[in-house]
């Protein structure tokens, strides 16, 4: 990535973070909507402290630029950006309670179970996910009934038992019983790596494009999404919480088996570097319009937090 093109991401990235932040805060206003009986205010401060407070918006930031491909990234392609992040948002409060990861920073903040209570952390993180269907649902995403339809079951597999959810059991599994490294891959790319590939999905979806583009997408998303969770656990290892905004070290000191565990950061650091390759080269076929996702590749392999 030469300078220029990291610093049209870098403003890319900032943009399309902005936009959501926006969407986001009116989405999590107090006043209900129609059919909602009332909002209880304690609930509601807790989701907005659970989802406003700064982050990259690194998955919006994919809905919108797979949408751009096929020049999609209207108001229907930021709500659905938006919808990602609540599920994304959601699963981080649950994942920082103290039965899962137990964490008392995030994005060097205190978790919502730190600066509410674990109940009210759990009920902010079981409505930012209801909250999301809702948003891709309603007729205010002005697509097609289908592709609405079709959004909401991609993102559901994607986050549920067969994802997302299922990942994060494995996970909590292998602390008791270290994966091979098959099982390693296979935890990551459901636990990390669904909503990633969904987000890059997401745009053909809302495009209403062919299948074939479809798939080459949420073959892209697959790539960086083993790329974000392995340069996650290299982090983990070398970073810092002050760098993070989150307690570090903590998969050694769980003896968690992760891919660094396993081959070293060296490997790791080559794998980053084939998976950054492999992601540029499926985007090839949209050639200059695909820029600021081949970007999103590289960055993700190379954060330092």
């Amino acid at each position: 990535m030469t300078n220029d093109d990291q610093m049209a991401f870098e403003m890319a990235l900032i943009r399309r973070a902005a936009a959501v932040e926006v969407l986001l805060r009116r989405l999590l206003d107090d006043r209900a909507l129609s059919g909602e009986i009332a909002r209880p205010d304690r609930l509601m401060a807790a989701m907005r402290h659970g989802v406003l407070n700064g982050g990259k918006r690194l998955r919006p930031f994919l809905v919108m630029e797979s949408a751009a491909l096929f020049s999609a990234d209207g108001e229907a392609a930021l709500r659905v950006a938006a919808a990602l992040e609540c599920v994304h948002c959601y699963s981080l409060i649950h994942d920082d309670l103290p039965a899962m990861d137990d964490d008392d920073l995030r994005r060097g903040q205190p978790t919502v179970h730190k600066a509410f209570d674990e109940a009210t952390a759990i009920l902010a993180g079981d409505a930012l996910l209801t909250l999301a269907f809702d948003i891709i649902a309603g007729e205010s995403t002005a697509l097609p009934a289908e592709r609405r339809a079709a959004l909401v079951l991609a993102l559901a597999r994607a986050a549920g038992a067969g994802g997302m959810v299922g990942g994060q059991k494995l996970d909590l599994e292998a602390e008791q019983t270290p994966p091979d490294e098959a099982g390693i891959i296979r935890l990551q790319a459901m636990k990390t790596g669904a909503l990633i590939r969904f987000a890059c999905e997401a745009g053909a979806l809302i495009a209403g494009a062919p299948a074939d583009d479809r798939e080459r997408l949420a073959e892209f998303g697959s790539a960086i999404g083993l790329a974000f969770q392995l340069a996650d656990d290299l982090l983990d290892l070398t970073a810092d919480a002050s760098q993070m905004g989150k307690a570090t070290g903590k998969d050694a000191a769980a003896g968690k088996a992760t891919l660094v565990a396993l081959h070293g950061a060296n490997w790791a650091r080559g794998q980053l570097h084939g998976l950054v390759q492999q992601a540029h080269a499926l985007l090839e076929p949209y050639g200059d319009d695909a820029q600021l996702l081949k970007e999103a590749a590289t960055f993700v392999a190379a954060r330092n937090s």
